[in-house]
């Protein structure tokens, strides 16, 4: 069995709120003033007094050699206080973090990059800073350019960078600096896809070498691909750790990260005007049960509850669809023929929105119900990301995917269909063919 490479017991971070107020008329001499022994005495009282909050309370889990392991959990959870403290950024309030082996953080990147150096002797500076020999650099510095794509703009100082640049740069250095441990925060997998993407396949490599990886990230589709374990934290705590698939089911179905049902039952409070009121939206399966994850190929429904509380209007229910990254996916508003331009009786009413199977693609999903009168145009209510949902594409039979275990890009994924026609075959096609044809010699007698 392999030996833990991460051993934390009992981990606490505690934090001060606020600060000691400072003049900004301060003296000289009020300066020094601190930096007596009464003056610290005095500020470490004030600092005591002070409101305080844990980020990480009584944090205990082990890590094996080996092991991409996920950590999830929604903002403020202590993610990145973990992170900090494992990469010996922080130090703990209490508690023990113990690392065996040679750690890569790639939390602050941009440490060690100097405004006024070039992008090549920013590589030389910032590998040097984290542990690199410059005979190591040299061997790397291809891969580690390549890799950024900055290959023209090398010698030009770091400061003219636009803010992609000066990122990819700095993850890139990291990156190649091969550690035991790779510790990752998700905030560093940024600018394009196509680097988000390169990301990502390196963190899946270091861990296919035998090294261990610890990375934070908010999509849960990202974590079920990449990590086999995942570890869930609320308010300083563990709540969950075990396989990713359930612990990121747990999250999503636990209402921490998403929601498959919303409602409100307090008329007063519900979204809405004097002509139509929201009371639910819920994410559903074809059988009826709330589900906040679903298989690529299986149908999703989303059913909008709202009461007409003036008759006579003609009212439009719609979703808008967004994908992780902010993106329209789609809007559907609701024209089925027995409401279409007709008005509504004042009751209550549940339309229910069915996206096929093998349509959505891969990742997690927001959904922004609305009721809307369009002539005259009036929004009676829109809630933004009122519920969420996963759509999850796991290589079974019959799924988009197929066998392909590469990144799929688009905003959907259908199932198309493909017909192909056979034009030539057989191991003639392509080849040059000589026709002879045979004579009869002549006879002469």
């Amino acid at each position: 069995m392999s030996e833990s490479v991460i051993s934390v017991q009992n981990l606490g971070k505690k934090y001060h709120l606020g600060g000691p107020s400072r003049s900004t008329t301060a003296t000289l001499r009020d300066q020094l003033a601190r930096l007596s022994l009464r003056g610290l005495l005095k500020y470490a009282e004030r600092v005591e007094h002070r409101p305080t909050f844990w980020a990480l309370k009584d944090v205990s889990f082990e890590v094996k050699q080996g092991e991409l392991v996920g950590v999830i959990g929604g903002n403020g959870a202590g993610k990145s206080t973990l992170l900090k403290i494992l990469s010996q950024i922080t130090e703990p309030t209490r508690g023990s973090a113990e690392i065996r082996g040679r750690v890569g953080s790639l939390l602050e990147v941009g440490t060690g990059f100097h405004p006024d150096l070039t992008g090549r002797e920013n590589i030389y500076l910032n590998g040097a800073i984290l542990g690199m020999r410059r005979r190591e650099i040299a061997r790397k510095f291809d891969e580690i350019v390549e890799f950024a794509g900055v290959e023209r703009f090398l010698d030009t100082a770091v400061k003219h960078y636009s803010s992609g640049m000066h990122t990819r740069l700095a993850f890139s250095v990291s990156a190649h600096l091969e550690p035991e441990i790779l510790i990752v925060d998700e905030v560093l997998a940024v600018g394009d896809t196509n680097f988000q993407r390169k990301c990502l396949n390196k963190m899946e490599s270091v861990s296919g070498t035998g090294r261990t990886v610890l990375f934070v990230s908010h999509s849960m589709a990202t974590v079920q691909r990449l990590c086999p374990r995942a570890i869930m934290l609320h308010q300083g705590n563990v709540l969950a750790d075990g396989p990713a698939d359930e612990i990121t089911r747990v999250y999503l179905q636990s209402g921490l990260g998403m929601s498959a049902f919303r409602e409100w039952t307090d008329p007063a409070t519900a979204p809405g005007s004097p002509v139509a009121r929201l009371v639910s939206v819920r994410i559903r399966d074809e059988a009826g049960n709330p589900t906040s994850t679903s298989e690529i190929q299986s149908p999703i429904g989303i059913d909008l509850t709202f009461d007409t509380l003036e008759a006579g209007h003609v009212l439009v229910p719609s979703a808008r669809i967004m994908n992780e990254a902010g993106q329209c996916v789609f809007l559907s508003m609701n024209h089925e023929p027995d409401w279409n331009r007709k008005p509504r009786p004042a009751g209550r009413y549940c339309c229910t929105l069915w996206i096929p199977g093998n349509f959505m693609a891969e990742g997690v999903f927001n959904v922004s119900p609305a009721v809307a009168t369009l002539a005259p145009e009036r929004v009676h209510f829109y809630v933004p990301d009122a519920v969420s949902f996963q759509v999850v594409d796991k290589m079974l039979p019959g799924g988009v995917r197929g066998d392909y275990v590469g990144n799929y890009p688009g905003l959907v994924r259908p199932k198309l269909s493909w017909e192909t026609k056979t034009l030539y075959s057989g191991s003639s096609f392509g080849c040059t063919q000589t026709i002879s044809h045979a004579t009869t010699p002549d006879v002469q007698g």
